[in-house]
């Protein structure tokens, strides 16, 4: 089993920033984190979760939803076995839990929606506030 745990949330205000981390531990399958593909979503109450971006495991590119792309940037780093997400100029609209997740495919055939997903995590709270 693999372990992702979600940090950085909080409170913000309107206009903001912040910086939320994924931290992966690998189980015994000897799977390099290189190899997964990271989604980041994100879910508000009444709403369904939506993919934000998407980053290629081998290959790192990046496939973005347009409604946020500009606004949010992901990264990772692999020796760390960590995944980013920089968030900026935060809305309200922004205020939900995010996620990040794995695929041992290559997840990011589908766009921003990382797909199929092996592992996720438990979630951090972003509040913006107005």
């Amino acid at each position: 089993q693999v372990q992702l745990v979600e940090t950085g949330g909080g409170l913000v205000q309107l206009g903001g920033s912040l910086r939320l981390s994924c931290v992966a531990t690998l189980d015994a399958s000897g799977i390099s984190f290189d190899a997964y593909s990271v989604g980041w979503f994100r879910q508000a109450p009444g709403k369904e979760r939506e993919g934000i971006v998407c980053i290629g495991g081998l290959n790192g590119r990046t496939y973005y939803d347009d409604d946020m792309k500009g606004r949010f940037t992901v990264s990772r780093d692999n020796a760390k076995r960590m995944v980013f997400l920089q968030m900026d100029n935060l809305e309200p609209g922004d205020t939900a839990v995010y996620y990040c997740a794995l695929a041992h495919t290559y997840g990011c055939a589908r766009g921003a929606r990382l797909t199929p997903v092996a592992f996720w995590g438990q979630g951090t709270q972003v509040t913006v506030s107005s």
